[in-house]
């Protein structure tokens, strides 16, 4: 069975596709890529259709990391084949609970950075849109950093491990 992670940031076109190629490349590198399904969307559907900002492609390229990307809007529908929904800021994770028809689909809905024990209070990934290429690292960085964790609580729920 496969299990299903969707990360969701605002118009899918910065934090979401950036996540989702950083996490797939880690669970390729684990061996759960067989097992393992990522994708991406955004609240809104602004950019729907549209491929990753050209700035997050350079930051994932110059990082070692794919970005072949079509920006989507997430559907209330898509939490019945999910079995986890990664916000990547707080606005994210209220209107995705808001989304959700049960409060079981609520409860797939996390914050990514809480995945990041080093994330201290703030767990929003800022969003680079509107700045300069070094706002894409650091949100490149702060992926990177609630990746490992991420990868870690979905490992023990694919191998029937979680608690």
């Amino acid at each position: 069975m496969t299990y299903r992670v969707c990360f969701v940031c605002t118009g899918n076109i910065c934090r979401s596709p950036m996540a989702e190629s950083v996490f797939r490349a880690r669970t390729a590198e684990a061996g759960l890529d067989d097992r393992v399904e990522a994708d991406s969307a955004g609240t809104g559907g602004w950019h729907e259709g549209d491929g990753a900002d050209p700035r997050a492609v350079r930051v994932l390229a110059e990082h070692g990391y794919d970005s072949d990307h079509t920006a989507r809007q997430f559907q209330a529908s898509w939490f019945a084949r999910l079995d986890l929904v990664i916000a990547l800021d707080s606005g994210h994770l209220k209107a995705l609970r808001r989304l959700a028809p049960t409060e079981q689909d609520a409860r797939k809905v996390r914050l990514l950075r809480a995945y990041d024990p080093a994330a201290g209070d703030d767990l929003d990934v800022p969003d680079p849109y509107y700045g300069a290429l070094d706002g894409f690292e650091e949100c490149l960085e702060m992926v990177e950093a609630a990746s490992e964790g991420l990868l870690a609580a979905v490992r023990a729920e694919v191998e029937g491990t979680a608690g």
